[in-house]
Formats: structure tokens, sequence, C-alpha cells
């Protein structure tokens, strides 16, 4: 890298753009940057959004802290995949499918929106990486930029290539024109407002107009790759991942505030990744370079390791600090609740580097259940596996709104409904595949309350949420002797080293068995209800794979039955 030196300062010099003027997707988009900045490095992407990105500063451990603007957070609704011939049949389509239909022409006028605005730019960012650790499975991106801090991001969420890899980077496989800056034309056909995230899987491309929340970029291609890696036979999966002493991985699947990022890093297993993964012929391997974990509440004595990992070369996303001492304050929502950290995976002290493994052990689904229905931890059968795999339940507990005191449901398929490509049964009865294949155990641990629903019972502690891991990577739990749930059907462990035995079984510690039987059947109609989404998956999997599936499901008694005669309504079971 050349330098421009001057009394007070070193600028990077703006890089030759013979490499991206002759890519063929510059051509056909008609790009034409005034200065390019490739692949900086980290403390030159600090400099340059320092001195022109406002609301940018450094904090007290050397993590960059920057704004991202009105967006605070995705904008699954304005997601935009273009329906084209040759791969529209497989794809997910219809009023519950994430995927948003756009047209080629639309694109192509999003796009060129997006061009428009990044030519007249003084400077645009360019960062060349690539994704997927398994050699055989890799792919280069290509991100194109306006904000610094949008590059430093991607350079910490893609796996950075050697001065030899991006000498020979070559052709991209895959564009993303951020344009986050200007916004859409609301009045284009397709657009709901002036945001839109479009994909586009004929062009390799992604436009991005009217959001700078730079997470938008990291699911593209997590997306991208729920389409391409499928296709390849090989499972694409929204999840955290580890490997103990023996070589033997956890996957670990989980909505929001569930525990994923904590309980996948854990110091006595190196972690191959906490986000996004790749179940193939091999074993598993991660998609990403980086890690983006929550930080609302994160506390040292909790998260030690994603703690440490903040320092210099990690993004702050929307997150508030004191103006004079530069201490962030972990506890604030004044911004947004969905602060984020951004940061190489290199970070995290014990992390596994190549991060692959081999096939996986176990496969924990977590849910915190704010309804303290279900029990802290089943092993499920692969039916069982397959169906709440495809439900992706938490709940959310009640808001701050008058009046509203019970919990909600919460259901994403496959832990990750925004992201999905191709039909969730298509991506659960993979799922059952592999783990035959492979001698895969299934578990479901609630990770929310116990003794009563929110406002009565109590949060399960995260001790007995590790002593419960514990039992499953001991051996433990295959060795236990089991119960069955009633409703649900699930095989709940009688004993647990380290975990308050009468826990396990929920309806012991609830004040009244007869109000737990109700909300525990109600559970199973939401669940049922929920399940109707996905009626349309028999021309995916086939007629008897789909019927297999149903049977993995609760079977809800009537309501009035419940509410009648309370818990021994379930002797009928």
């Amino acid at each position: 890298m050349r330098f421009t030196n001057s009394p007070d300062t070193a600028v990077p010099a703006p890089t030759d753009a013979k490499f991206v003027m002759d890519s063929k997707f510059t051509k056909e988009c008609g790009l034409e940057p005034r200065v390019v900045f490739r692949n900086l490095t980290t403390p030159q992407l600090y400099e340059m959004a320092l001195a022109h990105e406002p609301g940018t500063h450094i904090t007290s451990t050397g993590a960059l802290a920057t704004l991202s603007g009105e967006k605070t957070g995705r904008s699954p609704k304005d997601k935009r995949v273009v329906r084209d011939p040759e791969t529209e049949k497989d794809l997910w389509w219809g009023p519950y499918s994430p995927n948003y239909v756009m047209d080629d022409r639309t694109f192509l006028t999003n796009r060129e929106r997006a061009i428009d605005y990044l030519n007249t730019l003084d400077r645009v960012y360019v960062v060349d990486a690539f994704v997927n650790w398994d050699p055989e499975s890799r792919l280069k991106v290509r991100v194109i930029t306006s904000r610094a801090y949008h590059a430093l991001f991607m350079s910490n969420m893609l796996i950075k290539p050697t001065a030899e890899e991006l000498k020979d980077f070559g052709e991209p496989d895959f564009v993303i024109y951020n344009a986050g800056a200007f916004p859409a034309n609301k009045y284009t056909q397709f657009m709901t407002s002036q945001t839109s995230i479009d994909l586009s899987l004929k062009h390799k491309e992604m436009v991005i107009l009217g959001t700078m929340y730079a997470g938008e970029m990291k699911k593209g291609v997590f997306t991208l790759m729920h389409y391409l890696m499928p296709m390849q036979g090989k499972l694409s999966l929204h999840s955290g991942c580890n490997v103990g002493a023996k070589n033997d991985v956890t996957m670990f699947f989980g909505l929001s505030g569930t525990g994923k990022t904590t309980l996948s890093a854990d110091p006595k297993r190196p972690l191959i990744g906490d986000d996004e993964h790749v179940w193939s012929d091999k074993g598993v391997f991660n998609i990403e370079g980086g890690c983006y974990a929550k930080c609302i509440g994160l506390k040292a004595t909790t998260e030690p390791e994603i703690w440490n990992a903040i320092k210099f070369g990690t993004v702050l996303e929307n997150v508030d600090y004191n103006p004079v001492t530069r201490e962030v304050d972990y506890e604030s929502e004044r911004l947004t609740e969905n602060t984020r950290a951004s940061y190489p995976i290199e970070f995290m002290n014990n992390a596994r580097i190549p991060c692959v493994g081999p096939h996986p052990k176990n496969v924990i689904l977590l849910a915190c259940d704010a309804f303290g229905a279900l029990p802290p931890v089943s092993r499920l059968t692969m039916e069982q596996a397959m169906y709440h795999f495809i439900s992706g339940y938490t709940a959310k507990v009640a808001g701050t709104e008058m009046g509203v005191t019970e919990p909600s449901a919460t259901f994403s398929a496959c832990f990750g409904s925004a992201f999905l490509m191709l039909h969730p049964y298509k991506y659960a009865t993979m799922l059952a595949e592999k783990m035959k294949a492979h001698g895969t155990t299934a578990w479901l641990i609630n990770t929310g309350w116990t003794g009563g629903k929110y406002g009565v019972g109590k949060r399960i502690s995260l001790k007995h949420t590790r002593a419960i891991i514990d039992a499953i990577h001991s051996g433990e739990l295959d060795k236990a002797e089991y119960v069955t749930t009633p409703i649900f059907g699930l095989q709940v462990p009688k004993a647990i080293s380290g975990v308050p035995a009468e826990i396990l079984s929920p309806e012991n510690v609830w004040p009244s068995k007869d109000e737990f039987a109700q909300c525990l059947n109600n559970l199973g109609h939401m669940f049922i209800k929920n399940f109707e989404h996905f009626n349309d998956g028999e021309q995916f999997v086939g007629k008897e794979m789909a019927a297999r599936i149903l049977t993995g499901g609760p079977k809800p008694m009537a309501k009035e039955d419940v509410e009648k005669k309370g818990f021994s309504a379930f002797k009928k079971q």
C-alpha cells in the first residue's frame, strides 16, 4: 500500500481502479468511481471513518463506535428477490415466505439508482473477500460501499484474503452495491418504502438502498448461501457451533434472546462460529470470518469471551457511551435495543481456526419459553427434531403496553425465516438425513421461565442451563432415565448433575398444576396454528415426508376439556 504523507497524518493513496473497471459486473452496471480504496487495513479504515463519518468515535477499549442512521435493524419486509425462470421453481414463494417478489426490470432500475449515487461520491470503498471456510465451497464476494464503517464491518465478517489471494482475486462470484445512504424511489414498482434490499440470483448481485444498517450485507450473503449451498447438497444453517476435546461438534439453533451466542461461546469448547454454518458431506464449516454479537446488557462476568473481543478492530453499532471517558453503557437502549458488535472470529480467545469441524454429535434447539411450559431439556426423536426445527419457537415477554400481561409466542422457520430461500420442509429434510447418516442427537432446551409464566415464575438460571449442556457433552444424558411429557410427547431426563430434579418436569414447580395444564395445552395449539403456514411443503419433499414431519408435533386437546378437568385431563393421553 502506498501512502501520501503530510506532517500530521498518513492518508492511504487511492487504489488503481483497474481491478474493478475490468470486471464484467462493472461494465454491465456502469460503475465509474472517482476514487477507489480497496481492502484498507483496520487503522486506515478507522482514520477514514473518523475523518468523513459524523458520529464515529473510538471507545475506551479501542473499538470503533458508529451510527447506522435511521435504520438500527434489518428491514425484512423491504427485502426483494428477483423471480426468474431459472430459479423460481426451487424457491419458496407465497404469503408466508420471506421472499417478496421483484421482477428483473425493477431490479435493474434500483441497481442503476444505486450506481448513479455511487458514481457521484468523492470515494468508494471496496472489500474483496471470501465466504465459506471449506476450500471446495469458497466463493469470492465483492462489496462496494460509500462508508468506511461498512468496509470495516465486512472486512470483519468475511474471510480476509492473503496478499497473494487478493492479487489473484480476479472476478468475484457475487457483488453487493451498498448505496444505503441514498433512498429507493418508493413509487417504483414493488417498493413499499424508501428502503429496498434486492437480490438477483441471475445477476449474482445485491443492491441496498435506504438503509445504512450493516447487518443487511451480512444477512444478504447468508440468504445467498441458503440457496447456493442446498443446491449442492450442503445444508446451510442459522446456528452457533463449537467443538469439544474429543472433536465432538455441537450446533446451537435459537432466535434472539435464547442464548445461542452465549452458550456457543463456551470457554471449554473452541468456537467454530457464532451464527452461520454449512453441514456438508465432510462435516461443518463456518460461512463467515467474524462474529456479530448483540451487546445490550453485555457483562464481563456472564459473557467474558465476547466482552474481551471488543477492542481495536471491533465495530460497535449504535451504542451509548460516556462522551468524556468513552466507556460504553451496554445497558442503554437510548439509540436502540439492537446494539451490536462486529469483530473477526480470531478475537475470540478460543476460536478454532480454520473454522471447520467434523459432523455434529449433537444439535441443540434453544427456546426462551416465557410461558414456562416447556421442560429445561428434552431429547427429541427425528420427527420431533424436524418439527421443532421448522417451528423455530421462542416467546417474548409481555411488553410495556397498558393491559398487556401475557407473553407472546414467536415462530421463525428454521430459526431464521427471514433468510430462507427454499421451503422450510426442504431444510428440515436435509437436517434429518444428515442426522441419521452421522448418528446425531437432537435436544430441545428451554432457557426461559420455570415455576410459572413470565410475571409468576423466574428465568431458568444460566448456571443450570450450562450444567444441562455439560451433561449432554459428557454423555451423562445418553444413559439417563426418561419420562414422557403430555401434549408434546417430549423425553425428559429424571435427573441431571448440578440441576435441581424438581425443575426438570415443569408441572412440579408451578403453583397450580391445573394452570400449567391449560398453559401447555394452549401452547400446543399455537404450534399447530403456526404449522398451517407450511401446508404447501408436500410439493417440495413429497407426501410421505410431509406426513412424517407432522407426526413430530404436539397433540393438544380441546381447550374446554383442559379448562374443565385441569391436569387430570392429560390422563387420556
